[in-house]
Formats: structure tokens, C-alpha cells, sequence
């Protein structure tokens, strides 16, 4: 699984980073859940001051989500050989 991060500076003036956002196909099923879900995040992020400029989008997504749809989203795969 991809991860990407996001970094940008909210109404404040401060400097916000979100990491481990899944990169995901557009037919994937997650696709639109993750971006609306990510969408909310930031915006309440963009508008409020935060104490840290650190934020996972994972442990956020994992109290909003059904338990099984999170591990389908962020399960690892183990792959034979080290590949």
C-alpha cells in the first residue's frame, strides 16, 4: 500500500502535516469514502489552531470507520520472496 502526505497552513498561520493517506485507484470501492472522509479532516484542521502540526489521517479514519472496511483499507499483504 501507498501512503502519501499532505502539508499546507491552516487560517492561523500555522504549518499542519497529515500523513498516511492511502493512495487509492478511483474504481477502488474506499475511493470516494477516503476522499470525502479526508476532505472533513482537513477542512476541520484548516479552521481550527492545532497544539500539534502532526496529524495521522489513520487513527483518524480508524474511530470514523466500521473495523473490517479499515483493515480492508490499511491491511498489509504479505508477499512471498520479499517482493
Amino acid at each position: 500500500m501507498l501512503y502519501k502526505s499532505i502539508e499546507f497552513r491552516n487560517v492561523v498561520g500555522q504549518k499542519i502535516k497529515v500523513t498516511e493517506i492511502p493512495v487509492l485507484e478511483t474504481n477502488s470501492i474506499y475511493y470516494f469514502m477516503t476522499k470525502v472522509r479526508l476532505e472533513s479532516f482537513i477542512t476541520n484542521l484548516y479552521h481550527t489552531p492545532q497544539d500539534s502540526t502532526c496529524h495521522s489521517f489513520r487513527t483518524y479514519i480508524k474511530t470514523k470507520i466500521n473495523g473490517r472496511v479499515f483493515i480492508d483499507l490499511y491491511g498489509f499483504h504479505n508477499f512471498k520472496g520479499n517482493a
